[in-house]
């Protein structure tokens, strides 16, 4: 079972700059690929980004694309998720998760069944 812990959230102007980090721990986390969600208050979860257990494919949401990008170190067990020119449409609660099965990849929230806690992204105008 793989646990995931995200840190590097925070209050940060329009135009700013996050990196998001998802710590893996568990037995073969680094054979996972690993997806990044945000929730905004009132919405409902939506895909931000993904990254495959290799590393070699990775893809964003259209609004997210050319600003955010997402990165893994399998020496570490960690996804970081770099963000530029923030908006303040991006506030939203942004998780990490991995999928039921190793060496899979998926897009859909649905298909991953372990979430990390969550870490709150504020960007003010």
């Amino acid at each position: 079972q793989v646990q995931l812990v995200e840190s590097g959230g925070g209050l940060v102007q329009a135009g700013g700059s996050l990196r998001l980090s998802c710590a893996a721990s568990g037995r073969d986390a680094s054979t996972y690929a690993v997806g990044w969600f945000r929730q905004a208050p009132g919405k409902e979860r939506e895909f931000v980004s993904a990254v495959a257990w290799s590393g070699t494919t990775v893809n964003y949401a259209d609004d997210v694309r050319g600003r955010f990008t997402i990165s893994r170190d399998n020496t570490e067990n960690t996804v970081y998720l770099q963000m530029i020119n923030l908006k303040p449409e991006d506030t939203a609660v942004y998780y990490c998760a991995v999928p039921e099965r190793p060496f899979s990849y998926y897009l859909e929230s649905h298909r991953y069944t372990t979430w990390g806690q969550g870490t709150q992204v504020t960007v003010s105008v």
